[in-house]
């Protein structure tokens, strides 16, 4: 499995994911910048993403839908806010309601990715970042660092394919 840790710190309201590839690091980019390559293991495994956008560029959008295994979905959006092609990405992470619009009652989190070559392949280090307390409580309640762990825990299979 390519996760070394993950980390919720309160003190600086955040998680932490770090993962490893043995690859460079212009195939890690691509998991973020191709829709299809996203769609193979954003999201836990039991539900997978299908991206409807993905405007990979700064003030760009991207809307997905996840589907459980049971037909439910949960619609999700984001926002572009910094790319430095092949290195980092900043967006805003929110929940959708099922119109695709962003659901007002829920958290919207800034994630930032950075990509760095390390020995032996690629570190990727993803950290999700809330506004408050109990909005970092909640989500982890809710099942996202699970949900990060098996999302990223697919990534090996997609790149050996």
């Amino acid at each position: 499995m390519p996760v070394i840790s993950s980390e919720k710190n309160p003190e600086q309201l955040s998680l932490t994911l770090v993962a490893e590839f043995p690859v460079e690091v212009g195939r890690v980019w691509r998991l973020w910048s191709d829709p299809r390559q996203l769609e193979r293991w954003w999201g836990p495994p039991t539900w997978p993403a299908s991206f409807e956008r993905h405007d990979f560029v700064v003030g760009g959008a991207a809307s997905y839908r996840m589907t459980g295994p049971d037909g439910d979905t949960a619609p999700g959006w984001w926002r572009f806010t910094a790319i430095d092609e092949p290195s980092s990405l900043e967006f805003e992470n929110g929940f959708a309601d099922q119109s695709g619009e962003p659901d007002p009652t829920m958290p919207i989190t800034r994630m930032v990715v950075t990509i760095e070559a390390v020995d032996g392949g690629t570190r990727m280090t993803t950290v999700s970042h809330f506004a408050s307390l109990e909005q970092l409580d909640r989500l982890v309640a809710m099942g996202m660092e699970e949900g990060l762990r098996g999302a990223a825990g697919q990534i090996d299979a997609l790149l050996a394919a």
